[in-house]
């Protein structure tokens, strides 16, 4: 549980640990359940850029029924913040992806239970790994398309056949993160396992064992794993591990890295409708705008699950949600449900644009942040959708501060807070306002780039200034063109009708 002392007195964020992102209808319920106490503006539930949930508004003598239901729901929100291993990202595609490498639903869940559960009382909360230097990511890949995003992660494992043998396993790519001094993309670690639960498990905890204890513990800005890899060099620190990894007798057997797959190949969506691996069976992406839900949204997602999907529900680094496993035969019933209807935020067939607006947590509740980010994202999305025409999909990331929580840097326009200066018409002074820098040019899934320096800077964020750059931007970088206006909106905009 974080305390938002500045923007919430009284109240705090509890983050959960999701690993792989799957949960079900009853644990969206409880959510919903959990947080509706605190109204509509601060009790909302919101999935974040790993794949995890986040209650806000909890009090802190409502603390102990939520953590027991999680608990009794097989989830738990110990070791999820701070300098602990954050959640487990695994693929939103494992088990139903006719192109699968991976299934990463075993190795996911291993791999949470190697850092959150106690070995010798078998309850949540691992002691060993509760104080590492800072934060640790991991991700775990399932497929070419990198839905996990290995890139920004401090372990990074990337599906790969071994070349002679075809057995399946992993490349690893180590040290990639976001803070405010410095973001850095992962570096080829020439290490290769088997994607076995054993062999997964040993590489993690020993690369974890090292860096919790010989990363910097006095300069915060300098312990993150990728400044320990640095500091040994690649080649000494692969050795240190594979050193480490011998001591635990465990027959774990590290090889240099596999010549990674270079067939033709081209990321997938994951929103909308496309056909699963299982004859039948399809999985439907609905579009969660920047990851907010309100109580009754989180209802009606449960009830979707239970009627189409077995309950199950698979949330995205997206901050979206798929439904697995729907029959065939009722997706159109799927698709014709009010919750997805007109009038509503969840949407299937989303626009280009809207259905890849990713955002922060922003000054709403973000001490750190700041400009208001969700709110702005959705809005903004939605104006871009009405006003241009993209003939692909176009990311845009929202962050609220340089911690990059939003991960603006791998966007295609990535828009992060900062400062501007605006003329006050009234004074005739150029006056500080709520702005923001813009980022261009990042990529993701097997050729992932992050756009490091900021495309233009101190752009006032109101919409009558950021929307202009925007369009621009589309237009010149992305090819975007100028929807043509309906007679009857010209002339509504003529009168001043919305």
């Amino acid at each position: 549980m974080l305390h938002r002392a500045k923007r919430t007195p009284g109240q705090f964020m509890m983050r959960l640990k999701v690993p792989n992102g799957i949960v079900n209808s009853d644990q969206m319920r409880f959510y919903a359940d959990c947080v509706e106490k605190y109204g509509d503006e601060k009790g909302v539930v919101d999935i974040t850029t790993r794949q995890n949930i986040q209650l806000r508004g909890v009090k802190i003598e409502d603390a102990p029924d939520i953590i027991d239901g999680l608990h009794a729901r097989n989830q738990t929100s110990f070791q999820s913040a701070l300098d602990s291993v954050r959640n487990m990202v695994g693929s939103p595609l494992a088990g139903i992806d006719d192109k699968e490498m991976v299934d990463t639903r075993e190795l996911c869940n291993a791999l949470n239970d190697l850092v959150s559960l106690d070995p010798v009382t078998q309850t949540r909360g691992n002691p060993m790994w509760g104080n590492l230097p800072r934060k640790f990511n991991i991700a775990v890949s399932g497929s070419r398309d990198d839905f996990a995003h290995t890139h920004i992660n401090d372990i990074g494992l990337v599906p790969c056949p071994h070349a002679s043998t075809g057995q399946m396993g992993f490349n690893v790519v180590l040290g990639g993160y976001m803070s405010i001094k410095r973001v850095a993309e992962s570096v080829p670690a020439n290490m290769w396992i088997p994607a076995d639960r054993n062999s997964v498990v040993t590489l993690a905890e020993a690369i974890l064992r090292v860096f919790r204890d010989e990363s910097e513990r006095k300069d915060r800005q300098k312990a993150r794993l990728m400044w320990l890899v640095e500091k040994y060099g690649v080649p000494e620190f692969k050795a240190k591990i594979i050193q480490e990894i011998a001591s635990y007798g465990r027959g774990v057997t590290v090889l240099d890295a596999q010549p990674a797959p270079s067939e033709p190949f081209e990321r997938r969506e994951l929103l909308g409708v496309h056909k699963q691996k299982q004859e039948g069976k399809s999985r439907v992406g609905v579009l969660v705008p920047t990851g907010r839900l309100s109580v009754k949204e989180c209802r009606q997602i449960a009830d979707l699950a239970d009627k189409y999907s077995g309950g199950e529900i698979r949330l995205t680094v997206e901050q979206n949600i798929i439904l697995p496993n729907v029959d065939d035969d009722k997706v159109q019933a799927l698709l014709k449900e009010s919750a997805l209807g007109k009038g509503s935020r969840l949407k299937v067939n989303a626009g280009f644009i809207e259905g890849n607006t990713v955002s922060c947590t922003g000054a709403q509740f973000c001490g750190l942040a700041l400009i208001e980010t969700k709110t702005n994202a959705e809005s903004i999305a939605k104006k871009l959708e009405s006003m241009v025409t993209v003939d692909r999909p176009i990311r845009i990331h929202w962050t609220g501060c340089p911690n990059s929580c939003g991960q603006v840097q791998v966007a295609d326009i990535g828009i992060m807070g900062g400062p501007a200066r605006k003329l006050d018409e009234g004074t005739g002074k150029m006056m500080a306002v709520p702005g923001c820098k813009i980022f261009v040019g990042g990529r993701i899934g097997e050729d992932a780039h992050l756009s490091l320096d900021p495309y233009k800077e101190g752009i006032p964020l109101e919409e009558d200034s950021l929307i202009p750059e925007l369009v621009d931007i589309l237009k010149t970088q992305f090819g975007a063109v100028e929807k043509k206006k309906r007679k009857r909106d010209i002339l509504r905009s003529l009168i001043g009708m919305s």
